[in-house]
C-alpha cells in the first residue's frame, strides 16, 4: 500500500501549475452549468410596475421600494432619506416601501417638488449640506446638478481669493489637512528632477572633443581641452630642447 501511495504522489507532482489551474477552471465551470444562479428579488419585475422612473433627475429601477429609490439621489444619504420619506409620507401620503415604478407621473411630479425644497420644510438646519448660502443667507439643501455646479462655483471663488484652501486645490493637493508625505503625491519626484538638471549640467560642462561635441573623446596625441598645438621648432614648455636644436645654434 505505501508503494502505490508513492506512485500516486509521484504523478500528483509531475502535474504541471497550468494542468491543475485548468482543471479547477473546468471544476468551476462544470458547477455554474449545474446550478443555475436564482435571479433576486429585486429584478423580478410585478405586473403593473414600470421599469425605469425618473425621480430628480436620476433614473431608477421600478422594482426599488421609494426609501431605497431615493438613496440614488445625489445630495440624500442615509440620514436624509429617512427625512425625506417621511416628510413625503406626511406631506403626500406616499409610504415609503411603495415601489418606485408603481407611482403615477403626478406623484413623481410632487416628489421632485419636495426634495428641491426640502430646506423649507421643518427639518433641522445640522442636516441640510448648504447652510448660510453665501448668496441668500439661508439654510438649503441642494441636489443633483445644483449641487454639483455649487461646488464648482465655490472652488472657483476660493481660488479668485487666493486663500489656502484654493491654493491647495489650484495645486492639485489636499485640503483639510491630510497627511502628505506618504499618500497624495502626483507628478514626478523631486530627486528625480534633481538628477536630470544634474546630469544636463555635467554634460554641458564636459569639455568638446575634435568633432566639436560635448564629451566626445579626443584623438591620441591631441592636446585635451582644446589646446592650441604647438608651433613647429618650439618645444612645449617644461621640456628641454631636441638635439638637433643645440647643434644648428652652435
Amino acid at each position: 500500500m505505501s508503494h502505490a501511495f508513492g506512485d500516486y504522489l509521484a504523478k500528483k507532482e509531475r502535474k504541471s501549475k497550468k494542468e491543475q489551474e485548468q482543471e479547477k477552471e473546468v471544476k468551476v465551470d462544470e458547477k455554474k452549468k449545474a446550478k443555475p444562479a436564482a435571479p433576486r428579488k429585486e429584478d423580478i419585475m410585478e405586473p403593473g410596475v414600470r421599469g425605469i422612473v425618473r425621480i430628480a433627475g436620476k433614473d431608477m429601477r421600478g422594482n426599488l421600494k421609494l426609501s431605497k429609490g431615493l438613496l440614488r439621489v445625489r445630495g440624500l444619504g442615509h440620514t436624509m432619506k429617512n427625512v425625506a420619506a417621511n416628510a413625503i409620507a406626511e406631506e403626500l401620503s406616499i409610504s415609503p416601501q411603495e415601489k418606485v415604478g408603481k407611482l403615477s407621473d403626478e406623484q413623481i411630479e410632487r416628489i421632485d417638488k419636495l426634495l428641491t425644497n426640502l430646506g423649507s420644510k421643518n427639518i433641522p438646519s445640522y442636516l441640510l449640506n448648504r447652510r448660510k448660502d453665501p448668496d441668500t443667507g439661508k439654510d438649503v439643501h441642494v441636489i443633483m446638478n445644483d449641487l454639483a455646479f455649487t461646488q464648482r462655483q465655490d472652488i472657483e471663488r476660493e481660488k479668485k481669493l487666493y486663500t489656502w484652501k484654493g491654493y491647495r486645490h489650484a495645486y492639485g493637493k489636499k485640503v483639510r489637512g491630510q497627511r502628505t508625505r506618504n499618500t497624495g503625491r502626483k507628478g514626478m519626484a523631486l530627486g528625480v528632477m534633481r538628477k536630470t538638471i544634474l546630469a544636463a549640467a555635467q554634460a554641458a560642462k564636459a569639455p568638446s572633443g575634435p568633432s566639436g561635441k560635448p564629451g566626445a573623446p579626443a584623438a591620441p596625441g591631441a592636446p585635451a581641452g582644446g589646446a592650441a598645438a604647438p608651433a613647429a621648432g618650439k618645444a612645449p614648455a617644461g621640456k628641454a630642447p631636441a638635439p638637433a636644436a643645440k647643434e644648428a645654434k652652435k
